[in-house]
C-alpha cells in the first residue's frame, strides 16, 4: 500500500527543528494560559468553599479519611516541568495545605498513602529526588503541626526503604508522638501485605500462647484479625479521596475499606484544591451509608 504524499509531508515538517522549536513554544503558551484562568478564577472559588461551609452537616463529618495521593508525574508532563521532582515538590506543598484542611474541620484522623510497594519498582532516577522530597517534608512537619493536637505514625515495609528516609520518618514520629488527632503516612505500603503481615502475627501469637495448631483456625475471625491490622486503634475510614481520575483503590486500605465511601477527583494531586476536599466531604454527609444492611 502506498503512504499518501500528504501524510509523508506532515511527517517531515513535524521532524523538523523549527517545527519542533513552534510546538515547544504553543506547549508553553498553553501551560501559561492555564495558569491565568486558575488564577483569575481563584476568587470565585473561595466564594464557593464559602457557601459549601456554611450548609456542611458538621455532624455527619468522616471520623476516618483516606487519601491516595495520585497524579505526580502525569501534573509534570501536562504543566511542562523541568523534571518531577519539582512535581513532588508541588505535591509536598499541597500535602502540608491539605492537613491545614483537614485540622479546620477538625476531622480526627487521615491516612494519607504517599508511597506504594509498587512505586520501589521504579527507576532510582525518579524515586531519589521523591525520597529527597519526602525527606524534606517530613522535618519541615513538625513547626507546621505544632500547636494542632496532632499526632503522626507511620505505617508500611519501612525496612525497604533508605536509611536516610526511615530515619527522618522515625523522628517526626518520635517529636509528633501526641494528639487527639492522628496523621497517619503509609509508606511503602500495600493493603495485601498489610492483610499478611496481620495473619502473621495472628498465627504468631496464638502460637505463643501454645495454642495447638489444629486448634488455630477456630480462633481466627474477622474482629481477631483486624485488630492485627497497622491501624487497629483508629475507625475504619469513612472517606477515601484518590486524584488524577483514577477509579480504584490499588491495593489502598483493602481490609478497613470495605464500607467507605470514595471520592475520584479528576485534578491531579498538586493541583487538588480546598474546594475539591469540601465537595467530596459535602458529598459524604449527603451519602447514606446502610453497611449492607
Amino acid at each position: 500500500m502506498t503512504t499518501p504524499k500528504s501524510f509523508l509531508r506532515t511527517t517531515v515538517a513535524y521532524s523538523t527543528p523549527h517545527v519542533r522549536k513552534n510546538r515547544r513554544c504553543v506547549d508553553s503558551g498553553l501551560v501559561n494560559l492555564n495558569k491565568a484562568k486558575r488564577l483569575v478564577k481563584k476568587p470565585l472559588y473561595r466564594i464557593y468553599e464559602a457557601r459549601i461551609l456554611k450548609f456542611l452537616e458538621r455532624d455527619k463529618f468522616p471520623r476516618h479519611i483516606g487519601v491516595i495521593h495520585d497524579g505526580h508525574r502525569r501534573y509534570a508532563r501536562a504543566e511542562g516541568l523541568p523534571d518531577y521532582a519539582a512535581s513532588y515538590r508541588e505535591g509536598m506543598k499541597k500535602f502540608v495545605e491539605f492537613l491545614g484542611w483537614a485540622d479546620e474541620l477538625e476531622i480526627p484522623a487521615v491516612t494519607c498513602w504517599l508511597l506504594s510497594t509498587e512505586n520501589l519498582s521504579r527507576p532510582p532516577a525518579e524515586l531519589e529526588p521523591y525520597y529527597d522530597v519526602l525527606v524534606d517534608l517530613f522535618e519541615r512537619i513538625p513547626e507546621q503541626i505544632k500547636g494542632h493536637d496532632v499526632a503522626v505514625r507511620f505505617v508500611g515495609s519501612l525496612d525497604l526503604l533508605p536509611q536516610r528516609l526511615t530515619d527522618a520518618a522515625k523522628k517526626l514520629e518520635s517529636e509528633c508522638n501526641t494528639g487527639n488527632r492522628r496523621v497517619t503516612v503509609a509508606l511503602a505500603y500495600g493493603g495485601r501485605q498489610e492483610i499478611v503481615d496481620a495473619a502473621r502475627e495472628l498465627i504468631n501469637r496464638l502460637a505463643e500462647e501454645g495454642t495447638p495448631a489444629d486448634e488455630m483456625a477456630e480462633r481466627i475471625d474477622k474482629e481477631t484479625l483486624g485488630s492485627f491490622m497497622y491501624s487497629a486503634d483508629l475507625p475504619d475510614p469513612d472517606l477515601v479521596i484518590r486524584t488524577s481520575g483514577e477509579t480504584r483503590l490499588s491495593g489502598f486500605l483493602l481490609w478497613q475499606a470495605a464500607y467507605a465511601e470514595f471520592s475520584f477527583v479528576d485534578v491531579y494531586w498538586p493541583e487538588f484544591r480546598r474546594v475539591d476536599f469540601l465537595r467530596a466531604i459535602r458529598d459524604f454527609t449527603h451519602s447514606h451509608r446502610r453497611y449492607g444492611r
